[in-house]
């Protein structure tokens, strides 16, 4: 939940129409959305929890499916886009990530791929979903990090700035990945764990990535973007600009993930020793190794 003198940094209503513009469209970049999906699910391997009720947050279509055939009952889809929640079939509603409707202890998983990076209250929405958690549930997210656009970045501000003098920000800024745990560990969750993942991506041209973005639903939506219409030379210009010089060389994207892990707190987690309770000290230690 966020606190009144907290910044604003995305337009929630934009992200919403953006979702809702995508619904139609986001098929045709599900097999990114699946691959990061399959890698962010893999961790549900290395336990032998037997989870019963999901939440799926912004899964667009790929998280639920897999959640049903792995066997959980329950499973719950929410989406800030009505139309988007929708895609993912099963029990669905719209719901905002900032202000999600669930009482403590819902769910034993929570799973978020690639859907948190558009929240202004990143801290609140995670201890929001640790408070949904029943005592040692899982929470899986996944989220695009640095470098992830940089190029395409770069690419509009030099234009831009080429032909205006100046440059509006066009491309949402993403955390660094030595960022995640913390704020895991932040909002309350035990063992927060945060690796990560690079995916590259291959365009025959810098056009097919602005197609996928749309088709994503992950177009521009800073509260500070410009609202007026783009120089016509402006995209043409940047995606001149990010393609290689050789001829039929495709243009490579990557995309950087942090998947992170977390536990809601539970009595029977291992418990680090208090200050004191060591039996021998560090430097006698040390010399032993030695």
């Amino acid at each position: 939940m966020r606190a009144m003198n907290d910044p604003v940094i995305f337009d929630r209503a934009a992200v919403r129409r953006h979702r809702d513009r995508a619904a139609p469209l986001v098929h045709d970049v599900a097999p990114v959305l699946q691959e990061v999906a399959d890698r962010l699910l893999d961790r549900l391997d290395d336990t032998t929890y037997r989870f019963a009720a999901a939440l799926d947050i912004g899964g667009r279509g790929v998280v639920a499916p897999q959640l049903r055939a792995r066997g959980i009952d329950s499973v719950v889809s929410c989406d800030l886009s009505p139309k988007m929640a929708r895609v993912n079939g099963g029990t669905v509603l719209c719901a905002d990530e900032e202000w999600l409707p669930f009482g403590p202890g819902t769910f034993d998983l929570v799973v978020a791929n690639l859907s948190l990076h558009w929240v202004n209250d990143l801290p609140g929405a995670l201890a929001q979903i640790r408070h949904a958690l029943k005592p040692d549930g899982l929470f899986l997210a996944s989220m695009p990090v640095l470098p992830t656009l940089a190029d395409l970045r770069r690419a509009l501000t030099e234009a831009e700035c080429a032909l205006t003098g100046g440059a509006a920000p066009r491309v949402s800024p993403f955390p660094d990945i030595r960022d995640c745990a913390s704020l895991l560990q932040r909002a309350g969750f035990a063992l927060p764990v945060a690796d990560g993942e690079t995916l590259t991506l291959a365009y025959r041209s810098a056009m097919g990535l602005l197609r996928d973005l749309r088709a994503a639903g992950e177009t521009n939506a800073l509260r500070l973007r410009s609202r007026q219409t783009p120089w016509p030379d402006l995209f043409p210009a940047a995606l001149a600009g990010l393609m290689p010089g050789a001829d039929d060389t495709p243009l490579s994207v990557p995309l950087r993930v942090a998947v992170m892990t977390g536990w809601a707190p539970a009595e029977t987690q291992p418990q680090p020793l208090q200050p004191g309770a060591f039996s021998i000290s560090l430097e006698d230690a040390i010399k032993k190794i030695e």
